[in-house]
């Protein structure tokens, strides 16, 4: 953007403002991991207050944190599926009028992005949107929301068309949201998710393996992800036959969407551990610490979403030195690095949708590039070592937390010179 003339008419950028519905201790997908570590990295540069969905009540200085509880009339008189969109907008609302002397507010999904909008209004400063998914990309939840699901995609669809500056966690959900809304290119900005390497890397040891039943003495494959369509997870299910019986599954996988989708899992558990032994299925929710040994200890991760826009869990596990099969989705390779950092598999989606062609063929091909690294376990250790020196040199949260302050100093001055 240009230059100001008079930099001094620039207000220095002091304090910004996150919205979010994900931060610690509730944070179960990879928007919460990314506003967690992001709002910690900018608090270095910059004061930084995050208000978020919860019960949270944190000042270290720079990093303020501050939970909004739901509304109970949010719960009563309606279809129980709209309480999530219904809630989001009340929280969001709430969040908005409450005082704010940030310069700049920055929102985290359709959860929040009404928040922005209304912020951006009340207290006259720019807001900007991280897309971390699309909802006209994410039909299934229409299973989960009914009708509002609807609200939802309206609720995204006008933060987006009106936002100072939105952020793409990828190259490709910056192509998703030029086709599926109204908005100038130069608002879209790219910049990946990150990782903190010092604490994503290699640590080995047993004692996770042992309380989940996990053969320390046998390679596993793992799995980390929700239940849900977007993750792909029924598609690893059935490609779990195809796969050398030598080798361990670890599904480290709970929260279902839905009760369809939940029960559809458990079937499709249950009559393939009938089949093969070695099927671990974790369903609780599970410490960093933890996940962290369990990315170690296996010989190789799994990600076979439909949709991902960027998939920081690969890079979770490129980190802690873990050879990595994932579907060549979104931004999924823009992370992996085919034949150097894993194996990609074409789920070879129908056009406009998020089924495969072929569910079978894309269950077969999973498995296929699985048991390669089964039977390869040299290569394995080559896409793991290249993997964490990927993970170091690209996704430092540190240099992700200065190019997003050199975004809001370009939005203040921007509006500086329009005044």
């Amino acid at each position: 953007m240009p230059k100001s003339s008079n930099p001094k008419l620039t207000p220095e950028l002091t304090k910004v403002a996150l919205f979010s519905k994900e931060y610690p201790p509730y944070v179960y997908g990879g928007a919460g991991v990314h506003v967690e570590y992001l709002s910690v990295a900018l608090a270095k540069l910059v004061q930084v207050e995050v208000r978020c969905f919860g019960d949270q009540a944190t000042d270290d200085g720079a990093l303020v944190v501050r939970g909004y509880q739901q509304w109970d009339e949010t719960k009563v008189g309606s279809d129980p599926r709209f309480t999530g969109a219904i809630d989001a907008f009340a929280r969001s609302l709430v969040m908005a009028k409450d005082r704010i002397d940030a310069q700049l507010v920055h929102c985290h999904t359709w959860y929040t992005d009404m928040g922005g909008i209304i912020a951006s209004q009340l207290w006259d400063i720019p807001y900007v949107l991280t897309i971390h998914s699309l909802e006209p990309l994410r039909p299934w939840k229409f299973e989960q929301l009914g009708h509002a699901y609807h609200l939802s995609a309206w609720m995204e669809r006008t933060a987006i068309e009106q936002a100072d500056a939105i952020i793409a966690v990828s190259r490709e959900t910056k192509a998703d949201v030029l086709r599926l809304f109204d908005i100038e290119p130069e608002r879209v900005h790219v910049i990946h998710n990150g990782i903190d390497p010092v604490e994503y890397r290699p640590t080995p040891g047993a004692d996770v393996l042992t309380k989940y039943g996990i053969d320390p003495d046998r390679p596993f494959l793992l799995f980390v992800g929700r239940i849900t369509r977007q993750k792909g997870i029924i598609h690893l299910v059935n490609a779990i036959p195809h796969v050398d019986p030598a080798l361990q599954i670890v599904l480290c996988a709970g929260a279902p969407d839905t009760p369809e989708i939940g029960r559809e899992m458990e079937e499709g558990v249950a009559k393939i551990a009938a089949q093969r032994p070695g099927i671990i299925w974790v369903r609780e929710m599970i410490s960093r610490p933890e996940v962290i040994q369990l990315y170690t200890e296996a010989a190789m991760f799994c990600c076979p979403s439909v949709y991902e826009p960027f998939g920081i869990i690969n890079l979770e596990a490129m980190a802690c030195e873990t050879a990595v099969v994932a579907s060549a989705v979104g931004g999924i390779p823009e992370v992996v690095v085919p034949n150097e950092t894993g194996l990609l598999v074409d789920p070879n989606l129908i056009p406009g949708t998020f089924e495969p062609a072929d569910p079978a063929a894309f269950s077969i091909g999973l498995a296929d590039a699985i048991n390669q690294l089964a039977h390869d376990p040299a290569l394995c250790a080559r896409f793991g070592k290249a993997g964490r020196e990927r993970a170091i040199a690209h996704f430092s949260w540190d240099a992700i937390a200065r190019t997003t302050v050199a975004l809001y100093s370009s939005l203040l001055e921007e509006r500086a010179e329009i005044r």
